[in-house]
């Protein structure tokens, strides 16, 4: 029998202040982030193209964390993307590092507390 692929569907990325993390993404991705309607707390999504692929959640039940699950954002230039993390208020956990013939990679802290990822080949 075959194996199913594995894809992700959807992400999110929990948030003390929206707003601050929106600013904070917008600046360092250079994406827009949509806000959605939910039952409880607020959320803004990523989009690909004209699909939101993930959010920014900031809800009761949600806390941020450098400790949990790793979200990697394709970055074309991870030393920019990183350049921009500092000047938007985060820091940088792990600067670019190789991992072979599947690019580099990079980590940082954003505005709320997360540690997230960054991905190039």
């Amino acid at each position: 029998m075959a194996k199913n692929l594995v894809t992700v569907d959807w992400f999110e990325i929990p948030v003390g202040d929206l707003e601050r993390a929106s600013n904070f993404y917008s600046a360092v991705l250079d994406a827009d982030l949509v806000p959605m309607e939910v039952p409880e707390g607020k959320m803004k999504a990523f989009q690909n193209g004209e699909m939101p692929v993930g959010a920014l959640v900031e809800n009761p039940h949600n806390k941020p964390s450098a400790t949990g699950s790793l979200v990697y954002f394709h970055s074309d230039d991870i030393d920019a993307t990183l350049g921009q993390v500092t000047g938007a208020g985060g820091t940088v956990a792990v600067p670019k590092t190789s991992i072979g013939p599947y690019g580099h990679i990079a980590q940082f802290v954003d505005t709320e507390g997360n540690r997230v990822a960054l991905h190039s080949m």
